[in-house]
């Protein structure tokens, strides 16, 4: 039997050996479909042997295979860990490793094997409702541990001072929360669309709007899949500190891509990547924070291009990224994949 260590090529490897290597490690059925999984999400080991019905040290066998040929990361979240696809890796098996994908990429799983990963996003997404379900008044106190809005607020409205729109064009804010960025909205555009998928906060922020006669904005109960569903489109959309109590944020991604008008921005405020586990309770967060790297990555996959970024320290060790992301004139959203 091959061992992990043995499948890993070496400096001393012939491009054949390396190249047979790396199809041992992706040529069995399961590991191919673990591939096929991670294709878009990471996803713990127990999450994984619910989405294949296999007990933890086999797939952990075939995680560590994955591994050693350069096919898998992990990613740790606090005292979590989550594997995902490997980025990238600049080596002479690299350009394999992406064909290989693509290929998988093409095909569909086993019905029951994605009817499993359904029901593991369905209960991410179960955890974070059921978090403001009970907390959404005591949300915002909870949410200035972190970043409260006036800390990075002054920066969007700068960024969208700056982005170039119709006079007539709408504006689509996803998770408004509390709805301190409709007051800044409303003023600049003749119709603005809010869009939370949690109807505690959505009331929230209709309160706002109503205190502070925010006439022309639309409150829509719904996730971006609603959005879609709604056939809501504008040529800029918001979302900030959303993405991280988000089960997928790269399906995320190809929502608001697809919901983004040719032409049209979409500025993300999220946090930077961080290992204060305290936020899942006290705040309810599904991710710590994201690399900049992973947010490009889902947003070129979506058929996004990056545009303008800054990134702000805060005084409590959090940092900030508020990204821009462009749908070119013309082009075509990314089709979603399980």
């Amino acid at each position: 039997m091959t061992s992990v260590a043995q499948l890993r090529p070496t400096a001393g490897d012939t491009p054949l050996a390396a190249i047979a290597a790396l199809c041992k490690a992706a040529g069995d059925p399961l590991r191919a479909q673990i591939l096929r999984v991670l294709a878009r999400d990471a996803y713990s080991v127990a999450e994984l042997c619910q989405v294949f019905d296999i007990r933890q040290p086999a797939l952990s066998h075939h995680l560590k295979v994955l591994a050693q040929a350069g096919l898998v990361a992990t990613r740790r979240e606090g005292t979590f860990v989550f594997y995902r696809r490997a980025p990238r890796q600049d080596d002479s098996l690299d350009a394999l490793r992406a064909q290989l994908c693509a290929t998988l990429d093409g095909s569909a799983l086993p019905a029951a094997v994605t009817a499993r990963v359904g029901a593991v996003q369905a209960a991410r997404a179960e955890t974070s409702h059921a978090f403001f379900r009970r907390r959404a008044d005591a949300f915002r106190e909870h949410q200035d541990l972190i970043a409260g809005h006036g800390q990075y607020g002054d920066t969007i409205v700068q960024l969208l001072d700056a982005v170039r729109r119709p006079q007539d064009a709408s504006v689509i804010e996803v998770g408004p929360g509390e709805g301190e960025l409709l007051a800044e909205l409303a003023p600049r555009f003749p119709r603005v669309i809010a869009l939370d998928n949690a109807p505690a906060m959505l009331a929230r922020a209709r309160e706002f709007a109503k205190a502070h006669r925010l006439a022309n904005v639309e409150f829509v109960a719904g996730d971006t899949a609603e959005g879609l569903r709604r056939g809501l489109r504008a040529p800029l959309i918001t979302l900030n500190m959303v993405l991280h109590h988000n089960a997928s944020p790269a399906r995320m991604f190809e929502d608001l891509a697809a919901m983004l008008e040719p032409g049209g921005s979409l500025l993300v405020t999220e946090l930077c990547a961080h290992d204060q586990d305290w936020a899942r309770s006290a705040c309810g967060d599904l991710w710590l924070g994201f690399e900049a790297e992973e947010l490009t990555a889902w947003a070129l996959a979506a058929g996004l291009v990056p545009g303008d970024s800054q990134f702000l320290a805060l005084r409590n060790g959090f940092r900030i990224q508020i990204r821009q992301f462009l749908r070119p004139a013309g082009a075509a959203s990314s089709p979603s994949t399980p």
